[in-house]
């Protein structure tokens, strides 16, 4: 199987949250803490001595706020962390359109920035990406992703020298803590470190299994899902990896590592189902075809395609109060 570790070279980050998950409103206060500041201040304005008092947070979790807005695409730094921090075409359309993050498909976008390349959120990708245990327990996904680390080590694919099994186990238990929530008597409960659940929880990709700590991704249709997201999500595998392509096969795009079927955990199912409609969603430009029994898409005018002019029309069309 093709792996994106190997072939994006990207710096993997396997810290940075300093243990605290994502949470609600944190996206849109790092987004806001950009739009006002002036040019040449937001280098700064996650590490300055105002900032525990601007965030209202303790200095750890300001640094946790700003790997989030980052690994989450909705800011990104100029000349590779050396010049200013900037939010995101992108991240403009979400936190513009919906900065509570009520839309479901917002939520979507966030997992799909998060998990479908490796970079700031290694682990996240790995988990979506490569790894290929239904079930599992935190120490399962640390042993894999350790040895994941140590082939591209003596490949001399990763440089990072300072990846240890603690640094490994609080990423773990992160990630976990990003997306699985506890139960208790049928209620939603916070998890060890008595914080807010993550947002990302509500797309219940990963649940408990069982009470000796086992959890299992949830693959199979996701009902929450935009139409839009999808597209989008499959323009942006299109074009990253097959760029002259004008044909991608089902199978690619429900199972290879960074495609949309394999982020958002859906199978081949519920992905051509998916498929069906691009004819639709992206008037003509991308199409459907099983006539002839290979189940493939076919790119009329990729190019011309304004990936996120879908999800500025998904948020022309909502309504927050009936998504919330």
């Amino acid at each position: 199987m093709r792996s994106l570790f190997e072939e994006t070279g990207a710096r993997l980050q396997f810290a940075g949250h300093e243990t605290f998950p994502l949470r609600y409103g944190w996206l849109k206060k790092a987004f806001d803490a950009v739009e006002r500041s002036k040019p040449g201040e937001t280098k700064q304005i996650f590490n300055n001595e105002r900032a525990i008092s601007d965030f209202g947070v303790g200095k750890n979790m300001v640094l946790s706020i700003r790997h989030w807005a980052l690994a989450s695409g909705m800011l990104s730094w100029d000349d590779e962390g050396l010049g200013e921090i900037r939010p995101t075409q992108i991240g403009r359309l979400i936190l513009e359109q919906d900065p509570y993050l009520e839309h479901p498909g917002s939520l979507w976008l966030i997992h799909w920035n998060l998990a479908s390349t490796p970079g700031r959120a290694a682990t996240w990708y790995y988990a979506f990406n490569e790894f290929n245990e239904p079930f599992f327990s935190r120490d399962l996904l640390r042993q894999r992703l350790m040895r994941r680390c140590d082939e591209l080590r003596e490949a001399k694919r990763l440089n990072e020298t300072r990846i240890t099994e603690m640094t490994l186990k609080r990423d773990v238990d992160c990630f976990i803590r990003t997306y699985a929530v506890r139960t208790a008597g049928g209620s939603r409960v916070a998890f060890e470190d008595g914080g807010l659940e993550s947002p990302l929880t509500e797309l219940s990709l990963v649940q408990i299994h069982d009470a000796s700590g086992s959890f299992q991704l949830r693959r199979g249709p996701k009902t929450t899902l935009p139409d839009q997201v999808f597209a989008y999500a499959l323009v942006a595998f299109w074009r990253e990896f097959y760029p002259t392509r004008r044909e991608l096969s089902l199978e690619a795009i429900a199972h290879e590592p960074g495609s949309p079927g394999r982020v958002f955990l859906l199978d081949e199912d519920a992905t051509s189902e998916r498929l069906a409609r691009l004819d639709e969603i992206t008037a003509g430009k991308l199409r459907w075809d099983e006539s002839t029994g290979l189940r493939q898409v076919y790119a009329h005018d990729l190019r011309g395609l304004d990936e996120k002019r879908l999800i500025a029309t998904l948020y022309l069309s909502m309504d927050l109060g009936a998504a919330a």
